[in-house]
């Protein structure tokens, strides 16, 4: 028989786990570095939900509205027993005998209030989930938005699939709690409320017993909400976790199969069910007591109002239809109490998902774009990098110190050893992050003095993996410049004489290039961002080593490409391998995050320094394979 992890999480823990992890993941950091004192507490649900109103404009408009709908609707319910109650004491218990009439009036508004209140209970949960449903979907956009704001830091620190799970299943926790947890919220405290006062106008005494028989349930579920919020803020951390190691494994699936990793990779993905479920069955814990809780003292409650108002009927001047009628409400009470815990369990769940939301959209923003900023005319850029330091968070730097003057329309390599600093370098100068020291100057603009618009149309980087999105090769390269024209794609083909490559494939510029871009190889991939730069046609292009892992003629025609790509233009190529550098205007060398040497290919080769070293290793390698 199979195991699955469901079932080892099952054998290995008790019927209800002790809450250490609880207790020890409260005291750590939540995702992405957020500290969040208020985890954990009824005070801290109480600032998410503010902090989410103010967020979220569509959920604050029309509140008002919505609570007198609500209000309108408890009301309703709560007129049904006190006309029973009229109809039984007046027109059936009447020392004149029943009054058929007046039992068919009192039935006939009954039934009127109980059909208006259906129709406004109907309109107030539509309207509800209409405004809830548009306020999550703004919020998922938003969150969009800022993980693409995020810093090349915060991606390197925050696994993608915890990324993925604020927008999706954080979200998602959010519209299930709309959809029912704010029409109970907004309906059941006026009835329970209501129905108190109205057993009081009855017999105060009865509504002291029925007071007294729920008592326990105001700190008992305090003490559960408490706890509850805590399991809830874990279950959500572990659903993230989960995604991560599904993503990961779904994503390296060649990887895991070529080397035989399966149940290294099961094993991986075993222990985050396990733990995703452990935290669930954690939560489910709390949910079940608050269901247990509601049902026990609401029994209670009703044999309580029965029992005393049989006993001291006369002794407390109660009419027969009176206590129907209390025995009526004590049952209505029961079912808003009740259905707290199912209410408490969407809403923690939601808090819960919310929070991390509302955590990544207060993430500060290591790099502010500015407003308006200012635009640089198109053409080749000139670079100069003054003192540029760059560290990870509070890590050691990885980028020490490096200036250097980069003329317009030069054509630049950077080489050195793996881990020296070139790629993190690059990246600056795309401001995917912006360096804790110095300044990076374009055509004599600070970078972050630049327009977001002007920015994006300066600089592009074409990244080694040559990502591809999962639709047609023509739609892969509008990316770079959307709105673009069918002929305006052609022609971007044609300028890096890459047409007879297009005319090779089954549909030409319409062939599909499968999801992460699966269909072509990796040359190709290469070969299809190579035009999308083309179509974008920035001033400064950098390029993470395009020709690497490639065949022969691939590599041709890449070279051939970025030739034609390096005119009127300012190009900068991460060189893995040294033919790249060959071909270079100007090659700065790096070290350990240091810019050792620069110069050109044949002042560097000539010295003793590591470009000569690296070269001379390289050629003989070459000739070695050859």
């Amino acid at each position: 028989m199979t195991t699955t992890p469901l079932d080892t999480a099952a054998a290995e823990q008790p019927p209800h786990p002790p809450d250490d992890e609880i207790d020890a993941w409260q005291a750590a950091p939540d995702d992405l570095g957020f500290d969040d004192d208020e985890r954990g507490s009824s005070e801290g649900a109480i600032v998410v939900l503010r902090r989410g109103l103010r967020q979220s404009e569509e959920l604050r408009q029309g509140l008002a509205t919505t609570v007198g709908m609500g209000l309108s609707v408890a009301a309703g319910r709560l007129a049904v027993p006190v006309l029973l109650e009229q109809t039984i004491d007046n027109g059936v218990l009447d020392a004149s005998g029943v009054d058929p009439s007046a039992v068919l009036s009192a039935a006939t508004v009954m039934g009127i209030i109980v059909v208006a209140a259906a129709v406004v209970s109907w309109l107030t949960q539509r309207r509800l989930v209409t405004r809830a449903e548009a306020g999550i979907a703004n919020l998922r956009i938003a969150a969009f938005d800022k993980v693409h704001e995020l810093s090349i830091a915060d991606h390197n620190e925050t696994k993608r699939g915890v990324l993925v799970a604020r927008v999706t299943s954080d979200a998602e926790s959010l519209s299930r709690f709309a959809q029912w947890g704010l029409y109970s919220w907004t309906i059941n405290p006026t009835v329970i409320l209501g129905t108190f006062c109205v057993l009081a106008w009855y017999s105060p005494w009865l509504a002291l017993i029925v007071a007294v028989s729920y008592s326990p349930v105001i700190p008992t579920m305090r003490w559960l909400q408490i706890r509850q919020l805590a399991a809830y803020d874990l279950l959500r951390t572990r659903v993230g976790e989960m995604l991560a190691a599904f993503s990961e494994a779904v994503m390296g699936a060649a990887v895991v199969r070529a080397y035989g990793a399966q149940e290294r990779t099961r094993d991986q993905l075993d222990e985050s069910i396990a733990a995703r479920y452990r935290a669930r069955i954690r939560a489910n814990k709390y949910m079940a007591g608050v269901f247990v809780i509601g049902d026990l003292f609401g029994a209670l409650a009703f044999v309580g109002v029965l029992v005393a108002g049989l006993a001291q009927r006369d002794a407390w001047g109660i009419g027969g239809g009176e206590l129907i009628a209390c025995l009526f409400l004590t049952t209505l009470l029961h079912g808003p109490i009740a259905e707290l815990g199912e209410t408490m369990d969407q809403t923690q769940t939601a808090v819960a998902g919310w929070r991390k939301i509302l955590n990544l959209l207060d993430h500060p923003v290591d790099v502010a774009e500015a407003d308006p900023g200012i635009a640089l005319p198109h053409g080749p850029v000139e670079v100069v990098a003054d003192g540029v330091t760059f560290a990870y968070r509070d890590a050691e730097p990885v980028v020490h110190d490096v200036s250097v003057t980069i003329p317009a329309g030069t054509n630049v390599a950077i080489v050195g050893e793996t881990g020296s600093g070139k790629t993190t370098f690059a990246k600056l100068l795309c401001r995917l992050a912006d360096p804790i020291g110095g300044t990076i100057r374009l055509n004599g603009v600070d970078l972050p003095d630049l327009s977001h618009e002007s920015r994006l149309a300066t600089v592009r980087m074409v990244p080694q993996d040559g990502f591809l999105f999962d639709t047609s090769i023509r739609e892969n390269v509008r990316y770079g410049r959307p709105g673009a024209s069918d002929a305006d794609i052609e022609r971007a083909f044609e300028r890096l004489e890459l047409t007879w490559w297009v005319d090779k494939l089954p549909d030409g510029l319409a062939t599909d290039v499968g999801e992460r871009g699966d269909n072509l190889s990796v040359g190709e991939r290469q070969l299809v961002a190579l035009a999308r730069a083309a179509l974008a046609d920035p001033g400064l292009l950098i390029l993470d080593e395009a020709t690497s892992a490639v065949d022969p003629e691939t590599d041709q025609a890449l070279t051939t490409a970025i030739a034609r790509l390096a005119v009127d233009r300012t190009l900068v190529s991460i060189a893995h391998r040294l033919a790249t550098a060959e071909a270079a205007d100007l090659i700065l060398v790096f070290d350990d995050g240091r810019l050792v040497e620069q110069g050109s290919h044949d002042v560097l080769v000539d010295g003793e320094g590591i470009y000569a070293r690296l070269h001379r290793a390289w050629v003989g390698n070459t000739r070695s394979v050859g």
